[in-house]
């Protein structure tokens, strides 16, 4: 195999390529007739499917194996900000995938990257959660096209956060992913063979919607929308960007106000109305919750919080430190209105079992 295949190989963790190799497709002489798979993801959600693509293809009846492995380039992460892998090339690694056959293009149409992708001759890609955009050309190399697991109600939530935007719930992103690689799994010997073209129904654009990246400027909440809403949001944030809030500090016998920036953590609903409070945008304490007035009469309770460059607090520990001073809503918080779905996570059942989907590229 010639050199140019070791497009951006794993060493030390670096994205330096290497001038010469003795590696081959990793592959034995004995399934050397099985078909050519390429996977593309790059967060932890998308181990589960390369973990069930892993173990499927080693089957004796299996009709294909994994060849290549296509995720987003190391970046640097964590305390040390070291230059590490994506958890998808981790998880390879982990399980002893050549190094030489992860690639890591900066984009999916680069010349070099393609021409390496051309020479291993997949007969079908499949993409979950991976992060860049397929162009024309890497499209048209697979002979049986690209599979895509988009965890949504397709054509609904069309784009990168379809959980999110659905269901602001992050908890079932996991679970969707399980059950979409056991969906995989099940059907992709009707993709291999070509009969699942025959059963495959075309997607009614007219009821298309979109599931946009999230901005980090969508973490501010705004307490003029309901409480539900704002719950879902925190709990879908809760991985990145995470949710933040601006609140007033009223000093006792003075005027001053002192504005706050505080990471909301953990929240629920409350389930009583008309609770006591001196003014309509008071912030109260109550068994162990900081109490916030919400759109629509509604009430969010906020178990933990973070300030800035501090660690993650209780609500009783916030509003000791407060020492009996008050605390508004500010009216001049940040608000990103979202069109947020009314979901409870407890009552997903057939969200989970209905709405995993494949597309398929050709």
């Amino acid at each position: 195999m010639n050199s140019s295949l070791m497009l951006r190989r794993f060493c030390c963790f670096t994205t330096s390529t290497s001038s010469s190799s003795s590696s081959t497709l990793p592959i034995s002489s004995n399934t050397t007739k099985k078909k050519q798979i390429v996977f593309l993801g790059s967060p932890q959600v998308s181990t589960t499917v390369l973990d069930a693509l892993f173990n499927a293809s080693t089957a004796p009846e299996s009709s294909f194996q994994v060849a290549a492995i296509v995720t987003q380039p190391p970046s640097r992460r964590d305390r040390g900000k070291k230059l590490l892998p994506s958890p998808i090339a981790q998880f390879a690694l982990d399980r002893n995938f050549p190094s030489d056959f992860i690639f890591t293009p900066e984009r999916a149409g680069e010349e070099i990257f393609l021409s390496n992708l051309r020479e291993l001759k997949p007969e079908l890609c499949i993409t979950a959660a991976y992060g860049n955009i397929l162009p024309r050309k890497f499209l048209n190399i697979p002979p049986l096209g690209t599979v895509n697991i988009h965890p949504s109600l397709l054509p609904l939530y069309r784009g990168a956060a379809p959980v999110q935007r659905a269901l602001q719930a992050p908890d079932l992103l996991a679970v969707l992913f399980s059950e979409g690689a056991k969906l995989l799994i099940r059907e992709l010997p009707s993709i291999l063979d070509g009969s699942a073209k025959g059963k495959a129904s075309p997607q009614d654009d007219s009821k298309a919607t979109l599931a946009p990246k999230i901005e980090p400027e969508e973490s501010w909440l705004s307490f003029n929308q309901e409480a539900t809403v704002l719950h879902n949001k925190v709990r879908a944030f809760a991985g990145w960007p995470g949710t933040r809030a601006k609140v007033v500090v009223v000093e006792k016998g003075d005027s001053s106000l002192k504005v706050l920036e505080l990471k909301i953590i953990t929240t629920r609903v409350c389930s009583q109305s008309n609770l006591e409070r001196n003014e309509a945008d008071d912030v109260t304490f109550l068994k162990g919750a900081l109490i916030f007035p919400c759109g629509q009469g509604t009430t969010l309770e906020v178990l933990e919080v973070q300030l800035p460059g501090k660690k993650v607090m209780n609500a009783a520990a916030f509003w000791n430190g407060l020492r009996g001073q008050k605390l508004k809503v500010s009216s001049q918080e940040k608000g990103i209105l979202l069109n947020c779905e009314d979901f409870d996570i407890l009552n997903c059942k057939e969200l989970i079992y209905y709405s995993i989907r494949f597309y398929v590229y050709f």
